[in-house]
């Protein structure tokens, strides 16, 4: 069975947990990315930021992206896989949390991202469709 750690993306950034948002908007757009771990001061994942979470929970709310931190937005629980985990783990994640990103964990340490698209190319179309369904239904 494939391996979260055969579809994922390795060497994937981080932002720190003290950096602002608007360094993390700035990083995004440089790596051309909508979403980003959020990384402790010890190299754990903290939390995601994605661009939707900028724009609704910084300006749409008032908050100067150039104060407000990364660290702020982090929020809940962390929704992650194990590097040696089941594609079946991974299309379960996706699904139930309905995330189209799935940071990949290995020692408690960030070693890769699995996006939609990597499912898309590592997976046998039934089961990317059944993924594409339960993203899409609400």
């Amino acid at each position: 069975m494939t391996t979260a750690r055969q579809l994922m993306t390795k060497g994937v950034d981080c932002i720190g947990e003290r950096d602002t948002v608007l360094q993390a908007a700035e990083m995004m757009t440089q790596l051309g990315v909508g979403a980003m771990p959020i990384c402790g001061e010890d190299d754990k994942l903290k939390g995601m930021l994605t661009d939707r979470d900028i724009v609704v929970k910084v300006l749409g709310a008032g908050k100067d992206p150039a104060t407000t931190t990364a660290g702020e937005l982090a929020q809940g629980r962390v929704v992650y896989v194990d590097a040696d985990d089941d594609a079946r783990m991974v299309l379960r994640r996706m699904s139930e949390h309905k995330v189209r990103r799935l940071p990949v964990i290995e020692n408690h340490r960030l070693v890769g991202m699995i996006a939609q698209a990597d499912v898309a190319r590592g997976l046998p179309d039934p089961q990317v469709g059944d993924l594409l369904q339960a993203l899409s239904t609400g």
